[in-house]
């Protein structure tokens, strides 16, 4: 197969690599973030052969959550058909991702860990050409960024470093590693989605107008791709318990002082409300991205995803969906890690007007506490939309 771009002069060979990671070498260089590079730890398995025809998965964001689990997870399968490329913005973060796979005891060779800014091209670019095998089978866009706090106190800066990470930078990745997997006639995209982009959040508005967006770029590109064998699978994901909270642009405290009192107030509230969704709701990484325990051989090639219909089919378990999406042979466009928000999602689309939805959602984030049982009308509250009556037939 020809290479997906060039080779960079003076990259370090698929052989120095491995002596790199058996111990033999001390594999230092400087990131483009500035700084050494960690020196990677020994393996802490005997070397194994290396399968010819394993499948080249790139990964982006993967210092923590989702996007490391993930990279460990498939380095480690028991099949070892993976090669995983776990890229992250800053090399100099790459330590936890060593060291849980030592831990894991993830075998030489069978993960590498690549410099990758999705808001710089040429960063994107130069990770692409330094893939030894000359293509990626499966690219997984998981890099994303928060943005949480009423919209009026965000700052243009915070609103174009979400949109550039979560959109822009999708669209660069995107852009890198399609065309060749066009050429190739074959290829699979998993983008990790959210909850976020299939309905409005409160407090969210810069997120959700980036994941809405990722939504119709992914659509749009599962209806294109098909002729060429390319297939594009969105990992729609609830809560999940990750540092994604913690790197969100913008985090409120002095900037809620530009906010307006009553709102500071239904801030309040929604943080509380966040607190009890991620108490009692959030998933762990590894829920995501680990084979559910108690499934049959052939489980993972009959997991569904699912469509929007009247009557939501029966979804994987929650672990399945990462590894449902890349082995299914006809993969769906959506995987749901969790069913908890399918009802909004489906009164959303039940209800074309949108006034069920904004009802249900406004109900649940801010009349979720015992002394909250009145009516909007009662307290002087808000009294939010009916839907529009259907015309007397003619």
């Amino acid at each position: 197969m020809g290479r997906v771009g060039p080779r960079p002069e003076g990259g370090l060979s698929l052989e120095i690599r491995l002596k790199t990671q058996q111990g033999v070498g001390t594999g230092q260089g400087r990131s483009r973030a500035g700084g050494n590079l960690a020196q990677r730890p020994e393996p802490c398995t005997p070397h194994t052969p290396l399968p010819m025809d394993r499948t080249v998965v790139l990964i982006t964001g993967c210092s923590s959550g989702i996007g490391l689990h993930l990279a460990l997870r498939l380095a480690s399968d028991p099949s070892r058909s993976f090669k995983v490329y776990a890229t992250l913005r800053d090399l100099r973060a790459q330590g936890p991702l060593w060291e849980a796979a030592r831990a894991r005891g993830c075998p030489p060779g069978f993960l590498e860990t690549l410099q990758l800014d999705v808001r710089d091209a040429d960063s994107v670019a130069a990770a692409r050409a330094r893939v030894t095998e000359g293509r990626v089978d499966v690219l997984v866009c998981n890099a994303g960024r928060g943005l949480l706090g009423p919209l009026e106190v965000h700052t243009a800066d915070a609103v174009g470093s979400v949109l550039d990470v979560n959109v822009a930078g999708t669209v660069r990745t995107l852009q890198a590693f399609l065309p060749d997997m066009k050429r190739r006639r074959s290829g699979r995209i998993l983008v990790t989605g959210s909850m976020g982009g299939l309905m409005g959040l409160p407090f969210n508005a810069v997120y959700c107008a980036s994941k809405f967006a990722i939504e119709g770029l992914c659509e749009s590109l599962a209806v294109l791709l098909p002729p060429f064998g390319v297939h594009v699978s969105l990992i729609e994901c609830g809560p999940v318990r990750t540092a994604f909270l913690e790197k969100q642009e913008g985090v409120p405290g002095g900037a809620l002082d530009g906010a307006d009192a009553e709102t500071r107030v239904l801030f309040s509230r929604y943080q509380r409300h966040l607190e009890r969704i991620f108490r009692e709701a959030a998933q762990d990484p590894e829920e995501v991205t680990e084979v559910g325990a108690g499934r049959g051989p052939g489980a993972r090639d009959s997991a569904r995803g699912v469509a929007a219909s009247p009557r939501p089919a029966r979804l994987p378990p929650p672990p399945q969906v990462f590894l449902a999406a890349l082995r299914a042979p006809r993969p769906a466009l959506r995987y749901f890690s969790t069913e908890s928000f399918l009802p909004l999602a489906h009164l959303r689309l039940a209800d074309p007007s949108g006034c069920s939805y904004v009802a249900a959602m406004h109900r649940a984030v801010f009349a979720d506490e015992p002394a909250e049982e009145e009516t909007a009308s009662d307290r002087g509250g808000p009294v939010l939309c009916a839907p529009p009556a259907a015309a007397a037939p003619q």
